[in-house]
């Protein structure tokens, strides 16, 4: 997996990209998950739109990122919204934290770009006995005549290799490293939801995808000129785009 730097995008990723919705933390409060007063490990944070959430619903939340920028974002939106989460400079593969001191180790839109399987290890080492591990992603889907699907074939002309085009938002081979981890119980959920944008909000989205990230600066500004062209002519705002929820959950079973 090719490294991205998404620190570059990291303010994009702040106001443009959306979160984890309400109704996920809705569907994995059902699942144990989030609970008021457990203690929570959001890997790859990001800007803590996972971190947040469950931070609003009353969890001690410790987010860890290797990217400062994306830290600092992360700290920011969090104090906006009065929020006390712990952030933490260190890699979902090593991050220093004691043995057994969480209920949850979460990850959400970013298992793909870890070691995964030495990821899954670090998450087992976290956990207490019965805790639950949960891997999310929220994934526009690109259907046939719709902004999503124009915009990745605009993509691809400016970047052929970008290979997550097309993607169902599902990722069901992920729940193999659980299980290779030592886990147990191990279970899938998934729903789909509309999710509204303003032109210069869905450019903003789409600047914070690995396939316009990892262009050139200029050939970026390019892109961007060019989907602003393309909405103008062709999909007038508001833009409603399907999106997947998709998780995977499974638990360290007690010893």
């Amino acid at each position: 997996m090719p490294v991205v730097d998404f620190g570059s995008a990291a303010t994009d990723y702040a106001v443009h990209r959306p979160g984890f919705p309400q109704p996920f933390f809705e569907h994995v409060g059902t699942l144990g998950i989030g609970l008021e007063g457990q203690s929570v490990l959001d890997l790859g944070t990001g800007t803590g739109t996972l971190a947040r959430g469950f931070a609003e619903r009353g969890c001690s939340v410790v987010g860890v990122d290797v990217s400062p920028q994306m830290l600092a974002e992360a700290e920011r939106m969090s104090a906006e919204a009065g929020l006390s989460v712990r952030w933490v400079k260190a890699s979902a593969e090593a991050t220093s934290l004691p043995d057994g001191a969480f209920d949850v180790v979460c990850a959400g839109q970013c298992w793909h770009w870890f070691d995964r399987a030495r990821a899954a290890i670090e998450a087992m080492r976290l956990l207490r006995p019965g805790g639950h591990a949960l891997i999310a992603y929220f994934t526009y889907l690109p259907l046939p005549g719709t902004p999503a699907a124009a915009t990745e074939e605009l993509v691809l002309r400016h970047n052929p290799t970008w290979a997550w085009a097309g993607h169902d938002g599902r990722y069901r081979v992920f729940e193999r490293d659980l299980i290779d981890a030592g886990f147990r119980e191990p279970s899938m959920f998934e729903f789909d939801l509309p999710i509204r944008f303003t032109h210069e909000g869905w450019r903003g989205r789409i600047r914070a995808c690995a396939g316009v990230l990892t262009l050139p600066g200029e050939s970026i500004a390019a892109f961007d000129a060019e989907l602003a062209a393309l909405l103008a002519e062709r999909f007038p705002e508001p833009l409603l785009v399907e999106h997947r929820i998709f998780g995977i959950v499974a638990r360290k079973v007690s010893a």
